[in-house]
């Protein structure tokens, strides 16, 4: 190999480097960020579970509220043979009190077992969505009369 053609190919391969990291940079220059099609979508998905979460708030408020009046009542009666009438009509001042209108009282079922008393409710409720979707959610809460 002679000087000259030695010279060449060296000044082939710094080209070819020199292009190679000018490319590598300038396509790394032009990735960084995030498209305006991505912050659309991540805004809209965020936004349909927010509004999901708004709609869903007042389910999950009743339902605390219904929670509270059941503990309040068991509460109430800790004897080891309480009255089922009783109890339910402690729950029924309860429901008055903390303004629970999507369940009732009467749907609150009295369990007498081996070990005491329990108060059991299970219910659906639902929210309207969008349109014609609704959200669904189950509740099921027993509390124990001790």
């Amino acid at each position: 190999m002679g000087r000259n053609q030695f010279i060449r190919q060296d000044q082939r391969a710094r080209r070819r480097s020199y292009a190679m990291r000018h490319h590598r940079w300038g396509m790394r220059r032009q990735q960084h960020g995030m498209t305006l099609m991505g912050i659309l979508f991540i805004l809209a998905l965020v936004g349909l579970i927010g509004y999901a979460g708004l709609r869903l708030t007042p389910l999950y408020l009743n339902y605390i509220k219904v929670a509270r009046s059941m503990e309040a009542a068991a509460t109430e009666f800790k004897s080891d043979n309480p009255d089922p009438i009783a109890i339910r009509r402690s729950l029924e001042k309860h429901w008055q009190i903390e303004d629970i209108s999507n369940v009732d009282a009467k749907d609150v079922e009295i369990v007498k077992n081996e070990n005491g008393v329990a108060l059991h409710l299970a219910y659906d409720d639902a929210a309207p969505y969008v349109s014609n979707v609704s959200l669904s959610v189950h509740f099921d809460k027993t509390v124990k009369v001790q």
